[in-house]
């Protein structure tokens, strides 16, 4: 692993440490949205001002959150079993979905101009337009725990299966291939394009970074740190693959060759969840203990 102190680590205060600072994107007004999955809020801060929240129902879980094709941002309530949307202006609207106990997670725009999301209690994929229709897709293999869900670039959404131990793929027609992971019990959460034809995911119990090819071949890279408990990914401008350290309050870089520079956070022990590139071109990540901290040069 490789030390990198050339970046710059800024936290801003959004919360307490009660609120859960969880997962973060950039929207299309040029700020950072975010969620608050303990306390049922959504977030936003424009960078320089003063944080700013939506509440929703206190008990809702909002959990990972993602620009929709329509303008506005789309979020997975984890305990209310609903997607939610919210305008810039902040203006909320919420579907259920039908059923109970299916516990969304992941949500990410398709190719198709709709919102797709993992239900983590159901094994099933869901499907919901901008107008708020809603299919559903029963994954071949049950227990698995659907997570993380990103667009692949070939015309499919790629999904992490936490407790299959795979990664999958659906395809606008609802087919699902699977693929298992080489190594076992490695728990994948994250996953995000790369711009090099691959997806990338994390390995959270493994203590790996994961790169699947649109044909299904894997590569696990394993951390100079195998308890550092990797939960997100995202690329940034440059094409760089960024992922947050769960375990080792650490934010860190992998080039396709495998090589990890870590960049420790200022504050020990405020567990960085989700991470995402900011408005400012920077990347943010989500500290559970109350902050956004932005990384750059």
């Amino acid at each position: 692993m490789h030390d990198a102190p050339r970046v710059s680590i800024e936290e801003h205060t959004v919360s307490g440490p009660e609120a859960g600072p969880y997962a973060l994107t950039t929207g299309p007004d040029g700020a950072l949205w975010f969620t608050l999955v303990h306390s049922g809020r959504i977030g936003r801060l424009v960078p320089g001002e003063a944080p700013t929240d939506h509440r929703l129902d206190p008990d809702s879980g909002p959990t990972v959150i993602t620009p929709g094709p329509d303008g506005a941002l789309w979020f997975t309530e984890y305990r209310a079993d609903r997607i939610g949307r919210i305008t810039t202006d902040g203006a909320i609207t919420e579907f259920g979905l039908p059923g109970s106990g299916s516990g969304p997670f992941g949500i990410a725009a398709g190719p198709d101009g709709a919102l797709w999301f993992t239900e983590t209690a159901a094994d099933r994929i869901g499907r919901i337009t901008v107008d708020g229709d809603i299919a559903r897709f029963p994954l071949p293999v049950t227990g698995v725990y659907p997570s993380a869900i990103a667009a692949g670039g070939d015309g499919g959404m790629w999904f992490t299966l936490n407790q299959g131990n795979a990664v999958g793929r659906i395809g606008m027609d609802g087919e699902v291939v699977v693929h298992p992971l080489p190594t076992e019990a490695a728990g994948p959460v994250g996953i995000a394009a790369g711009r090099d034809g691959a997806l990338w995911f994390t390995e959270i119990a493994a203590g790996r970074i994961g790169r699947i090819t649109h044909d299904g071949h894997i590569t696990e890279f394993p951390l100079p740190d195998r308890a550092a408990r990797p939960h997100a990914v995202t690329v940034d401008g440059q094409g760089a693959v960024w992922f947050t350290e769960w375990g080792a309050n650490r934010v860190a870089t992998i080039t396709p060759d495998g090589s990890v520079t870590a960049h420790d956070l200022p504050t020990p022990d405020s567990e960085p969840h989700g991470i995402a590139v900011g408005p400012d071109g920077a990347l943010w990540t989500a500290l559970e203990t109350g902050a956004l901290a932005r990384v750059a040069p």
